[in-house]
């Protein structure tokens, strides 16, 4: 962890070299501040990888209580969410009492399932997405994700960090990925103490504690016993008769192929493919997302140019994942 820091120095100069290190900014709701490179502007506590963990969801709760309780708040630029994979997790955090802490530094409830991870972060404020663009700034995320391909969080943040559940709280707090959390101080107290994060962190009796009073396996069973069910909001959605959707000729989701006309049930023999060219020759540090986009896209992209010709407003593109 000490060394995030100095991973972080050497990884900028390759990605900016425009001289601009700070863009100043006028923030509605929290006043002028400057916004620089570094600066963490998603914190994201996320379903994929830490749902059937819950030492670490209970450790980020902790974390949060022991931060709230000496006067720390997350810095304003940090859009901050929680988006567990159960609803399970929203359950044991609430009864161990540490849904408020989590709510106080904004690390609301946004749902269930894939968000962040896959471009689901919505949009930054645009006070912030315009100092990124005019200063061509190196902003970060964290989230507790397991993919940190460029472009897929958000894009507008070029560099993404992977942490755990409690590290993500931490680094909403201390605002950037220029720290060094082991020796720097992460803020400042009631009294004007300088706080670090061996300070918050919690004590791995804490967590075993807290675990042991706070989750029981007839969670589990009673949140998946009717998990088909829905709420009534899914209850409520309009369902065709019969066990296949038909076709929608002016979707933009999916239509049917062409290579379907003429397809029979009958199984021809297989034979050689002959004269096919080469798709894509690779190097290294090729994603998956540079060959097939998975995150949300502008309405300047041909994507975005393509859907509100069809009639789609900006607001219900989705994401390229949700597209392919």
């Amino acid at each position: 962890l000490t060394d995030s820091k100095s991973a972080w120095l050497e990884a900028l100069p390759k990605l900016s070299s425009n001289g601009v290190t700070k863009v100043a900014v006028a923030d509605p709701e929290y006043g002028a501040y400057e916004l620089k490179h570094g600066d963490v502007v998603i914190a994201a506590i996320t379903s994929c990888t830490n749902t059937s963990n819950p030492s670490v969801l209970i450790a980020a709760g902790l974390l949060a209580k022991k931060a709230v309780e000496k006067g720390l708040t997350i810095k304003p630029w940090v859009k901050p969410s929680l988006a567990p994979g159960s609803k399970v997790v929203t359950e044991y955090l609430a009864n161990a009492g540490l849904t408020p802490f989590l709510d106080k530094l904004k690390f609301n409830l946004v749902g269930y399932g894939c968000t962040t991870c896959i471009g689901n972060s919505g949009p930054l404020p645009d006070h912030i997405a315009k100092a990124v663009t005019d200063g061509n700034l190196v902003v970060t995320s964290v989230l507790s994700g397991n993919r940190n391909f460029e472009g897929r969080v958000n894009p507008h943040v070029k560099a993404n960090y992977l942490a755990s559940p409690p590290l993500v709280v931490a680094y909403a707090l201390a605002g950037t990925m220029n720290i060094d959390l082991y020796h720097d101080p992460i803020g400042q107290d009631q009294s004007g103490a300088d706080v670090y994060l061996k300070d918050i962190w919690p004590s791995s009796l804490d967590v075993a504690e807290t675990l042991r009073n706070a989750i029981t396996s007839e969670q589990f069973q009673a949140k998946y016993s009717d998990v088909f069910h829905g709420d009534a909001a899914w209850q409520s959605l309009p369902v065709p008769e019969g066990s296949r959707y038909d076709w929608m000729d002016d979707s933009t989701y999916i239509r049917k192929p062409t290579f379907f006309d003429g397809m029979t049930l009958d199984l021809t023999a297989l034979t050689d493919i002959q004269n096919a060219r080469l798709l894509a020759l690779l190097g290294d540090s090729v994603t998956t997302d540079h060959i097939s986009p998975a995150g949300s896209f502008s309405k300047d992209s041909p994507a975005g140019k393509y859907l509100m010709e069809n009639g789609v407003v900006p607001k219900d593109f989705n994401s390229y994942g949700s597209r392919r």
